[in-house]
């Protein structure tokens, strides 16, 4: 697995509680700690859940976190559960049950290598590292002016060199001369991977290296499009009151359309180039050259601009200026390149931060209910989720279990269903029934207030001590019921009113049901039915039905069953959609 900067080799390594020396290398972004011999690491003890920890990756950095375990994870000795994702250190020692693990972590720090030219005839290579740069005086902001409508108003350049697909073409050039430019260049770019710098810099040193220059442009590709867009420019002189980043479309979209390589020595004396845009611009003599790309195709063009006929470009000006614009190609390139690579690593730090926010909406611990046991898990399709779950105490003593379903996946149904689980409790809290904190969310959600997206939900009020459970469904999957004898149905369909947030008029009314000693619900999202097999196959409820009625008698060996069920059945394929369970035995 590769990090910034360098070649991350990380791996567990059994101190105690796993007979012989074993190594586990993290070789993924994500790796399972548990019983279930499905996962990465594989513990195999009693006293293990069968799901307990992961390990995640995120631009090199490692993360333990405990998946809601019977008897917790602990990192150099203190408890983790409930903390969410907690960053792993070389040599930190992870202890489960009376397994140890330790953290080894080994960094082989490798500098980045820049895209380097080929040898030139020269036999010299010169590179962006290999030269150290020097600062300019005059810096250019960059200049996001569009592209003017391009219009047809001459032919092609009077001179043209062909470009092949990687950009390289046969030059006529004196070897210092050559040498000369591209020392200079790279001196001038050396070490700077800032486009908004690079590109000044590099029109910088063309104004040096080409004395007749009087203007500049540098034009770049705009990503994922067609477009193309001045992004530098630069007048020789301050005092010339010409529009720097007016330009020529015709020079330039010959030059870009057919990969060449154009010069025109007088402007005034061919006929293709007597346009309003060149005589308006005072051009008198111009060289355009591609930038190609080292991906195939070009990234843009720079040009350069006299205004005097005394000034004229020649032959090997065109020449000298193809060869130093392959430099100046590489510098971009890497530019554009680190400017990508950070807008990636602040997206993971957004991605890191996020999952850590909407872990702290979910509940830390499971509320020790008399006469109950209770066990869940949750898994998002993606790295951020739409459902939602949580245990509410009341007033009264009731504790109020509530299971549901943003409509969609990702950030958005993700910021919904965190703003969902604060009105829920507010809800409950301020009418302290069901049905009528129910009704209230659907008014709330139906207004506008929290999107416009519908979601299912399902309250569970338990009394502890008691048989009796009430009940709400909007729209939800109805809960399994499987009684002391092994049958397994759906609970409470007819009760079930509509998804929240479709009709702001529609009243909730709740249902009373006696969960006698020895019986067990199991509470789920439409993510467990509709996992899907490589085939694209549903798991369906009748698959859950027959996993729940095998599995075993406390509510944590019969989630790792169904889970482990659904995970067989997928096989690998991709979940289609967030996955939750909730599972409520009354205890004899």
């Amino acid at each position: 697995m590769n990090s910034k900067g360098g070649k991350v080799m990380a791996m567990l390594t059994a101190v105690a509680g796993i007979p012989g020396p074993q190594d586990f290398p993290l070789a993924g972004e994500r790796c399972i700690l548990g019983r279930l011999p499905t996962h990465e690491v594989v513990i195999d003890n009693g006293a293990v859940s069968r799901t307990h920890a992961q390990i995640t990756q995120v631009q090199g950095a490692f993360f333990l976190e405990d998946l809601r375990s019977r008897n917790g994870t602990s990192l150099n000795g203190e408890p983790i559960q409930g903390r969410g994702q907690v960053r792993l250190r070389d040599n930190d020692l992870i202890k489960i049950c009376e397994v140890e693990l330790r953290f080894v972590e080994r960094t082989q720090r490798v500098r980045p290598k820049l895209k380097q030219p080929d040898r030139d005839p020269t036999g010299v290579a010169a590179t962006v590292q290999d030269i150290p740069g020097s600062l300019l005086g005059d810096e250019f902001p960059p200049l996001p002016a569009p592209l003017p409508e391009l219009v047809e108003d001459g032919g092609s350049s009077a001179v043209a060199h062909e470009l092949s697909t990687a950009g390289s073409t046969e030059l006529h050039v004196r070897p210092e001369q050559k040498l000369r430019a591209i020392l200079e260049i790279s001196r001038d770019l050396g070490g700077q991977l800032r486009l908004d710098l690079v590109l000044p810099r590099i029109l910088a040193s063309l104004f040096k290296i080409f004395p007749q220059a009087d203007r500049g442009v540098v034009v770049l590709a705009e990503p994922n499009t067609t477009d193309f867009k001045v992004k530098a420019c630069r007048l020789r002189s301050e005092r010339d009151d010409l529009n720097a980043e007016r330009i020529s479309t015709t020079i330039l979209r010959a030059a870009i359309s057919q990969s060449k390589s154009l010069l025109c020595d007088n402007t005034l004396s061919d006929p293709r180039y007597m346009s309003e845009s060149v005589t308006n611009l005072r051009i008198r003599s111009f060289m355009c050259v591609p930038l190609a790309s080292q991906a195939g195709g070009l990234q843009g063009a720079i040009q350069l601009d006299s205004f005097g006929l005394g000034k004229a470009f020649r032959q090997e000006d065109l020449d000298l200026l193809t060869a130093v614009c392959a430099q100046a190609s590489l510098a971009i390139e890497n530019a554009r390149l680190h400017e990508q690579s950070l807008a990636q690593v602040e997206l993971d730090r957004d991605l890191q931060f996020s999952i850590q926010v909407q872990q702290s909406f979910l509940p830390a611990t499971r509320p020790p209910l008399a006469g109950y046991a209770v066990f869940d898990v949750y898994r998002p399709a993606r790295s951020v989720g739409g459902d939602l779950f949580d245990y509410i105490p009341l007033p009264d003593g009731r504790t109020v279990i509530t299971l549901g379903d943003v409509a969609g996946k990702g950030f958005a149904a993700a910021l919904l269903m965190a703003r969902m689980t604060s009105e829920s409790r507010s809800a409950l809290l301020a009418s302290g029934a069901p049905a009528q904190a129910m009704t209230d969310l659907n008014h709330r959600l139906a207004d506008g207030s929290l999107g416009h997206r519908f979601i299912t939900m399902l309250m569970l009020a338990v009394q502890p001590g008691s048989s009796e459970l009430t009940m709400v469904n909007a729209g939800h999957p109805p809960p399994l019921l499987r009684s002391a004898n092994g049958t397994v149905t759906s609970l409470g369909i007819k009760s079930s009113g509509l998804p929240l947030g479709i009709e702001p008029a529609w009243t909730y009314e709740q249902s009373q049901f006696e969960l006698c000693p020895g019986d067990t619900l199991l509470l789920f999202t439409d993510g467990v039915t509709d996992a899907v097999d490589p085939s694209r196959h549903c798991f369906g409820l009748e698959r859950l039905k027959e996993s729940f009625r095998r599995a075993g008698t406390d509510p944590e060996s019969i989630i790792d069953a169904v889970v482990g069920d659904i995970e067989q059945f997928s096989a690998g394929a991709p979940r289609a959609d967030d996955l939750c369970l909730i599972c409520l035995t009354h205890t004899p």
